[in-house]
């Protein structure tokens, strides 16, 4: 859980490893909702944490709850599991 919410903040050599404010919510989404931190609730988690980490950067998550569910579902089934992916459905 602390990697996962940690990976935002990533940088290698200087640089944001997650450039903008989106990439860097799909990467904390895709941690979350990938790597199993709690018995149960990883995709509420993953999807809560993605819509407060857009919120508290001043930005709001623009789709429907069906459309949020379907993208967290797909992303913890590994179907979708480029972050670019992820970061465009969010925004």
């Amino acid at each position: 859980m602390e990697a996962a919410s940690a990976r935002p903040r990533t940088s290698a050599f200087g640089r944001d490893a997650y450039p903008d404010l989106y990439a860097k919510a799909a990467a904390l989404l895709h941690s979350l909702a990938k790597n199993h931190g709690l018995v149960d609730g990883n995709k509420r988690l993953a999807l809560a944490a993605a819509i407060a980490f857009l919120g508290i950067n001043g930005e709001r998550l623009r789709m429907s709850q069906d459309e949020a569910y379907e993208l967290v579902m797909a992303v913890a089934a590994g179907e979708i599991d480029e972050l670019q992916q992820i970061a465009d459905r969010l925004q």
